[in-house]
């Protein structure tokens, strides 16, 4: 094989890649040749150009996310490929989607920001769910009385819907205004995303990791969040600054 050559090299690129089942960084793949033949960053990045053509009409794309590079399936292949796994998905409440759009639009915030914009408490099960996805971590804590944790996304995150940075969200354009009514915590919780969603939403993390991943778009996420019978806040100019919180109320579910 002739490592100087962009298409041997980008075979050599797409077996890595089909074999890891997680992105790559640049300074990753690099690792992965030995000293005498190791190929330089412009070398890679031209022979991973090769590669990202050569998928071009087929299943599978090659797609560049904040940890790397990786292969994954079409997002619109999600709803029928999903069927491999016999385990249904995790259902998201609406109530987790707009805590977790919440957090990616307006980070760093706290739990008290977000019950201000939505009008009803947070759950205590929704943010550790967050958490436990490894979607959001805490940064920092807010310098007010009870000092609340701020919640920013993390790299899994961006990942996990297909985003190399926070500047490839797209715009709250796309979202319509939250109803002003306040609405039962119970019955968000309980309020199921269409299966559809749930299968692109969750093909990834049900994958065994040797086999190419697809992942979901935040888009398509934001779209279902319109589609249903409230959309989201996109107005946030109106958010007031956090009034000083009791302690027991910001650590209380």
């Amino acid at each position: 094989m002739d490592l100087s050559d962009p298409k041997d090299l980008a075979s050599l690129l797409e077996a890595f890649l089909l074999a890891s089942g997680k992105p790559q960084s640049l300074e990753r793949l690099a690792e992965l040749f030995e000293e005498a033949e190791r190929p330089s960053s412009a070398q890679l990045k031209k022979a991973l150009d090769v590669l990202e053509k050569s998928c071009k009409g087929r299943a599978f794309e090659l797609k560049e996310v904040a940890s790397g590079y990786r292969l994954q399936v079409r997002e619109r292949f999600a709803p029928w490929v999903g069927r491999l796994w016999e385990e249904r998905p995790q259902r998201y409440s609406r109530a987790l989607l707009e805590t977790l759009a919440l957090i990616a639009y307006r980070q760093p915030i706290t739990r008290g920001e977000i019950e201000d914009i939505r009008g009803v408490a947070v759950n205590s099960q929704i943010v550790k769910t967050l958490l436990e996805r490894e979607w959001i971590r805490v940064v920092g804590h807010r310098d007010v009385p009870g000092r609340p944790a701020m919640f920013a996304t993390t790299r899994q995150f961006l990942d996990h819907f297909n985003l190399k940075n926070l500047d490839e969200l797209p715009p709250l354009a796309v979202l319509r205004e939250m109803e002003p009514e306040l609405r039962p915590v119970v019955d968000e919780e309980d309020a199921a995303v269409p299966a559809d969603l749930q299968a692109r939403a969750d093909l990834a993390a049900e994958e065994p990791q040797d086999e190419p991943r697809e992942q979901t778009s935040f888009r398509s996420l934001l779209a279902e969040l319109d589609g249903m019978e409230q959309g989201l806040k996109t107005d946030f100019d109106d958010l007031l600054e956090p009034a000083v919180p009791d302690a027991d109320d910001e650590s209380a579910p």
